[in-house]
């Protein structure tokens, strides 16, 4: 049976929701405090989480959120707040919720939503490292290494990468890259995507062996393991 943990201080409100997702066929159990909600999630088991934003004890849920994820901890949350402003929502959001409800909530919006998070959860996840070669792109961090060395690129270079990097193989077209990267179409007068490729090449590849981007002459762009 899908467990969900429920962390909230006031004592009628957790009844509610407890109640409300035991009705709907879900294990719920409760957790009044940011310490003990940290520690029941911590010990595993649960399949999502409820989350009061404003708790006692000096954790409150952004903190029990942020420590959750430190940890590496990805089970959906749903935050459940009377803080309704958009700055607020963006802060539960960015602090790694899934989700953000505001109270007074209704009880079928927070039985659909958990619904989506618990389908999405088991939905196939995608790869979070890109790899061509030597070349990888972690898509968490964007960090990239390349033969035991990390590189550095600006924004736009790191965007034009991982374009190509999930088109490895493929042959790409300017009018292609403009339109997924650059997000407008193609301007033949203008030389920037070469000098974005010319600048990804001095740093991703080798001095020895051959660049890892091909240009295929009045087509585009390929990329390939050099190896």
């Amino acid at each position: 049976m899908t467990r969900v943990l429920v962390i909230e201080d006031d004592e009628v409100t957790a009844s509610e929701i407890i109640a409300t997702l035991q009705d709907h066929g879900l294990r719920a159990e409760g957790a009044a405090t940011g310490r003990d909600g940290l520690r029941l999630a911590a010990d595993g088991g649960y399949d999502a989480i409820v989350l009061d934003r404003m708790l006692p004890g000096g954790m409150d849920g952004l903190a029990v959120l942020a420590t959750l994820r430190a940890t590496g901890l990805d089970v959906p949350v749903v935050i459940l707040s009377a803080m309704s402003a958009v700055d607020e929502r963006v802060r539960g959001l960015r602090a790694g919720g899934d989700d953000y409800i505001t109270k007074p909530y209704d009880s079928l919006e927070l039985t659909a939503r958990l619904d989506a998070l618990l389908r999405n959860r088991n939905l196939p996840k995608p790869d979070k490292i890109l790899r061509v070669g030597p070349l990888a792109m972690d898509l968490r961090t964007h960090v990239i290494h390349c033969r035991g060395r990390e590189i550095e690129l600006l924004p736009r270079e790191m965007q034009l990468l991982e374009y190509l990097m999930r088109h490895a193989g493929q042959v790409v077209t300017r009018a292609m890259i403009f339109e997924e990267v650059w997000g407008y179409h193609y301007e033949e007068r203008t030389n920037v995507i070469d000098v974005h490729i010319g600048n990804l090449r001095r740093k991703i590849d080798s001095v020895e062996g051959p660049s890892m981007i091909t240009t295929m002459r009045g087509s585009g762009y390929v990329m390939h393991d050099p190896d």
